[in-house]
């Protein structure tokens, strides 16, 4: 007797997931790249050996926009997050590099987004001028359920056209933007803040930014990591304004 495959049990989330996989990322990295210009090459203890120095230009670099010191490092993050949430990512071509898990080659399996209870669901105001505000009681009801619906309808339908011989890459047709993929995305600093830019909300920017509070929440976590590899190039580029160089 052959044991019926056991459906997965749907699951719902309200948060991301962000992990730092691997990094060559450092401030010394800038001011190698940097120093090159007029000393040529130089030993790494040599670089470093003046704090003062090294903070000064560093800041020096992002305030008159010299970028390309900013680009000899690498970091590479695990994404967990709804798919819409990548759909934004790739506005992010320059200086990122991208692997999301395939639905043609493996079974989704069923993780969904439901918008937590601070989500603000309500857009008032013109496009180009607008804000959100949290929704009342009732309406985060009607979404949660609503999507909750949905999810499991869609899911259903995707399992029963897998189990009918249906190929993965055709099934998956049905499955909504609220799933949760995952994916690797590789960066280096001149790029990430030029994301951070656009994708978070921060008082120090010079340009302000309104970004959806989905990919927000990766960008936080990306941020957090970033600040930790490289503190004079994140303090530098708050105090320039968050404008990448």
């Amino acid at each position: 007797m052959t044991d019926t495959p056991t459906e997965p049990a749907v699951q719902f989330r309200d948060d991301v997931t962000v992990e730092l996989i691997k990094h060559s990322a450092s401030d010394s990295d800038v001011l190698w790249a940097a120093r090159v210009s007029t000393a040529g090459e130089q030993s790494l203890e040599e670089i470093t050996k003046d704090p003062e120095r090294s903070k000064g230009l560093i800041n020096f670099l992002m305030r008159d926009r010299h970028g390309s010191p900013f680009e000899h490092n690498s970091m590479t993050f695990f994404v967990s997050a709804p798919i819409f949430v990548f759909r934004e990512f790739l506005r992010h071509r320059v200086g990122w590099s991208y692997n999301e898990e395939s639905g043609r080659y493996r079974e989704l399996q069923p993780v969904f987004y439901l918008p937590g209870e601070d989500r603000k669901l309500v857009q008032q105001g013109r496009p180009g001028k607008y804000e959100f505000v949290h929704g009342t009681p009732e309406q985060h009801k009607m979404v949660s359920e609503a999507m909750e619906s949905s999810y499991r309808q869609s899911y259903e339908a995707y399992r029963a056209m897998l189990e009918a011989g249906v190929a993965r890459e055709v099934a998956r047709a049905t499955l909504p933007v609220g799933l949760f993929s995952s994916m690797y995305a590789t960066c280096n600093a001149r790029s990430l803040m030029h994301f951070l830019s656009l994708r978070t909300q921060d008082e120090r920017a010079r340009t302000p930014s309104f970004p959806q509070r989905e990919i927000e929440m990766v960008a936080e976590k990306m941020q957090a990591e970033w600040a930790n590899l490289m503190p004079l190039t994140y303090a530098a580029y708050n105090a320039n304004g968050r404008v990448a160089p």
